[in-house]
């Protein structure tokens, strides 16, 4: 086991400092009911989440917040962690109760908490800078391919708004506040049959995208 966890280490690039918070992030409830990952998982779920938050407010700076909470939804979600889970085989290094070592048996959530608990092992031994390091790492191609996941608002606006009505949105730029390094754009859409809708954003465009996806969510199609 020795060797395995060496091999791990050397994959993620990382030493641990304490040998015992690695062994006990791998160690699942069915093999040590009171020594086990639990707390590590929930640390690491969060550690995860302010990362990935982190990131993609640098990639999306002008971003609606609400296609940056979907896009965070994907990749934090139980089904991405256990691809990535599993394309480092973190199974392999697991210490599971007998019932889970069959290779028929279900294990694809305790395979994705795994991971969870390694980055809190992580975040715990070195800190936020190597945990950030490992999850930029694992996560870097679902962060690239995050751009092509979602259709922005303004654009489900616009195919609704043509199939209903054969017209465009229509997007009225009412003014510019705030100070001149920082300011806030307030842009109203409308579309047949619909209320007038103000949206902010740092720039006309995700004004635009803020606007339109209040309207989506008033007409409940979101």
């Amino acid at each position: 086991m020795k060797n395995l966890i060496k091999d791990l280490e050397k994959y993620l690039e990382y030493s641990f400092n304490d040998q015992k918070i690695l062994r006990q992030s791998l160690i699942h409830k069915s093999y040590n009911n009171k020594d086990n990952n639990e707390k590590l998982e929930f640390l690491g779920d969060r550690v995860l989440g302010l990362i990935i938050a982190k990131k993609l407010i640098e990639i999306y700076p002008l971003e609606d917040e609400g296609i940056i909470d979907k896009k965070f939804a994907n990749l934090v979600n139980k089904k991405t962690c256990l691809l990535i889970a599993k394309k480092i085989n973190i199974k392999k290094y697991m210490f599971l109760g007998l019932s889970y070592k069959s290779p028929k048996s279900s294990t694809d959530k305790i395979i994705a908490d795994c991971l969870e608990a390694l980055i809190g092992a992580i975040y715990t031994d070195g800190g936020i800078k190597n945990a950030e390091k490992l999850v930029l790492k694992l996560w870097k191609k679902n962060l690239e391919d995050s751009t092509f996941t979602l259709i922005d608002p303004k654009s489900k606006l616009q195919e609704y708004s043509l199939k209903e009505y054969k017209i465009l949105p229509k997007y009225t730029f009412q003014k510019k506040t705030g100070p001149q390094h920082k300011p806030t754009f307030n842009t109203i859409v409308q579309i047949p049959n619909s209320k007038k809708i103000s949206g902010q954003g740092a720039s006309k465009k995700s004004a635009q995208q803020n606007a339109a996806n209040k309207l989506l969510h008033s007409l409940k199609i979101l």
